[in-house]
């Protein structure tokens, strides 16, 4: 697998003008992300890590540096490519799932430009992949929490997009059933060979999936690990 980055973050400034003064939110941010690895932005609420993943979408502009994905620049004080044209997925804390359309519907919902034909191979795929495929026709109330998580997850995937981002992606969910889905979703984005970037404050779920964890306070990175195999399946 290459280890060349897929996603390049340098020296990035975030925040917002406050009358004619600039309130920084983030502060000279620089990360890499390696092609097929996954990363995590690790800290408490109000360290900036959920700006940071916003501005990696496409909602935040950049006041300073530059953020690249691939070979293409996706943001920088005088350019910004718009959300729809990045390819990034995103997975929000809530799922986001759209309550009137069945599993099958909101997993192909990203999907509407596809033939038929191949929007419903994409479909049958992902949810073997999940293990959901006899809840195709169920809609979200019908689900535990876990299969939302999982039907989000894999409606984030569908488009085939080069980077997934995670917001809090498993905040909602009980103790044992985060546990339990952290390692699962780790195996699914590394089966799919996807890249993706989580944000969360929990020590033991960044510690469960990602591949670095980058620790971030008061608008800053302030420590970045590499991590082994075995440090995740300890």
């Amino acid at each position: 697998m290459s280890t060349l980055p897929i996603l390049q973050i340098n020296n990035v400034r975030l925040g917002y003008k406050q009358g004619r003064d600039f309130k920084t939110v983030v502060d000279d941010f620089s990360m890499q992300v390696p092609a097929g690895e996954i990363a995590c932005l690790l800290g408490p609420s109000g360290c900036g890590k959920t700006t940071v993943l916003r501005a990696i979408a496409g909602f935040e502009p950049v006041y300073a540096g530059r953020i690249v994905l691939e070979d293409q620049v996706l943001s920088e004080p005088d350019r910004m490519v718009e959300p729809e044209h990045r390819r990034i997925g995103m997975m929000f804390q809530d799922y986001a799932l759209f309550p009137h359309l069945t599993v099958e519907q909101n997993i192909g919902f990203g999907l509407r430009k596809a033939k038929p034909e191949q929007r419903r191979q994409r479909v049958d795929e992902l949810l073997a992949l999940v293990r959901l495929s006899d809840l195709r026709e169920r809609y979200p109330h019908e689900l535990s929490g876990g299969q939302q998580q999982r039907v989000a997850l894999i409606r984030s995937l569908a488009p085939a997009p080069r980077l997934l981002l995670l917001d809090e992606a498993f905040s909602n969910l009980d103790t044992e059933i985060r546990q339990k889905l952290v390692v699962e979703v780790r195996s699914i984005l590394k089966q799919s060979g996807i890249s993706a970037i989580l944000v969360t404050h929990n020590l033991e779920e960044a510690q469960a999936i990602a591949d670095h964890i980058g620790t971030m306070k008061d608008g800053r990175l302030c420590a970045w690990q590499r991590r082994t195999q075995a440090d995740i399946a300890a």
